[in-house]
């Protein structure tokens, strides 16, 4: 019988910031932004929650329903690296390991027994391990599917541990809120309650599978699926990334062509990086701005052949951004840059020698060098510009970014 994991690290943000500031403990604590400031919670400790506060709130929202709150920014390298030795442990267990995000994961037990005991065993070790080697708090879901899975780990949180027995996923599920299966949001919800007087996961489960697909089409199979407990898509490894993108909000609206420029090439260099670092060339680079009416443009660019360098980014993301501002001569809130449609770094030389050759070599150079002294050692003159406007680290300029994505 099939024995899935779901595991998930409890208020993952705020987690890490306490392992490094143990006096956080216990507060309400909002990772995201300063206090009062814009952006959006981006984690709220379980301190925090009960005062309203979530992920997504606008910060002032949060600050006037919870000011005596502890409001940090956050680092994503910091995440991302607890997030990386986190993987790294969950893969000592298993192979088969489906990564959700930077906290959270499936795995796939089943015929393990014999080398690890019972599967509630394993994963009392699993959060001891997180403690001890993370300092964090894990809550785990074991159950026949990933769907039980998952509502059996949100079900434990925090630092909790649900077993769902072989057979008893579909009685585990049944009183559950219908808002508390995977997928199913606010407005799925209205709907089943309006068409068929649907409140549980229970009431779902008795609904016709046919009038369900009449009003959901193909998802409607599978709604009465997991409200069964049924789920039978297998634990499958991480996908390769899609795209690759960088954004920042800034602290005041701005229309400083210069500036917004060189914060560009800033963000454009970190994705390059990134690309030469997965060993991935792109053909398609877009470029957004949010304007000081909220309201966002983006556009993007086929290339004419596939690059990784940090000019070529720059300058398709610089000709996008400069046509989306003339489109709209309003001040600026936020900009970003994307690569997508991703394909394998060439690794045989072309005959001839390129136009744009040197800039790959150079772009070879720096890594060399920001991987030895840092990202911020070299810079170019335009993102030099930016040296009174952004403080900085050995990991390089510290953006506001409310999606943590830096």
């Amino acid at each position: 019988m099939k024995r899935i994991f779901h595991i998930d690290l409890d208020a993952f943000f705020v987690e890490v910031e306490r392992a490094r500031d143990p006096s956080l403990r216990g507060k309400p604590v909002v990772v995201g932004g300063e206090a009062n400031s814009r952006g959006v919670v981006t984690c709220a400790s379980y301190e925090a929650r009960p005062f309203g506060l979530r992920a997504g709130m606008p910060l002032t929202q949060a600050y006037r329903l919870c000011p005596q709150a502890v409001y940090l920014t956050g680092r994503y390298e910091r995440y991302a690296d607890v997030s990386h030795r986190f993987h790294n442990l969950l893969a000592s267990y298993t192979p088969f390991v489906e990564p959700l995000g930077m906290d959270e994961a499936f795995l796939d037990m089943t015929g393990f027994e014999s080398l690890y005991g019972p599967p509630r065993l394993v994963a009392e070790e699993m959060k001891r391990r997180v403690g001890r080697d993370l300092d964090l708090t894990a809550s785990i879901g074991v159950a026949s599917s990933k769907v039980t899975a998952k509502v059996a780990s949100e079900y434990g949180k925090p630092d909790g541990l649900v077993e769902v027995g072989h057979g008893m996923d579909a009685r585990f599920l049944a009183p559950m809120p219908i808002r508390d299966l995977p997928g199913v949001g606010e407005k799925t919800a209205a709907t089943l309650a309006k068409l068929f007087r649907v409140k549980s996961v229970g009431d779902l489960a008795g609904v016709s599978p046919a009038a369900l697909r009449r009003a959901f089409g193909a998802w409607g199979d599978l709604l009465h699926l997991w409200a069964k407990g049924e789920d039978h898509s297998p634990v499958h490894g991480p996908e390769p990334p899609k795209s690759i993108g960088r954004e920042t909000t800034f602290h005041r609206d701005t229309a400083d062509l210069s500036f917004l420029l060189s914060t560009l090439r800033y963000l454009a260099e970190r994705v390059a990086a990134q690309l030469r670092r997965e060993g991935k060339m792109t053909r398609c680079v877009s470029a957004r701005a949010r304007f000081s009416d909220f309201q966002t443009v983006s556009h993007q660019r086929a290339l004419a052949r596939p690059l990784s360098h940090d000019d070529g980014v720059y300058r398709a993301g610089a000709d996008i951004l400069l046509r989306i501002l003339r489109e709209r001569k309003q001040q600026v809130r936020l900009i970003g840059i994307t690569v997508s449609d991703l394909s394998p770094q060439a690794t045989q030389p072309a005959l001839f020698r390129q136009e744009d050759d040197k800039f790959v070599e150079l772009s070879a150079v720096m890594d060399r060098v920001r991987e030895r002294h840092g990202f911020g050692s070299i810079q170019t003159g335009r993102t030099f510009l930016l040296s009174g406007r952004f403080p900085m680290d050995r990991r390089g300029y510290l953006l506001k970014t409310a999606s943590l994505s830096r």
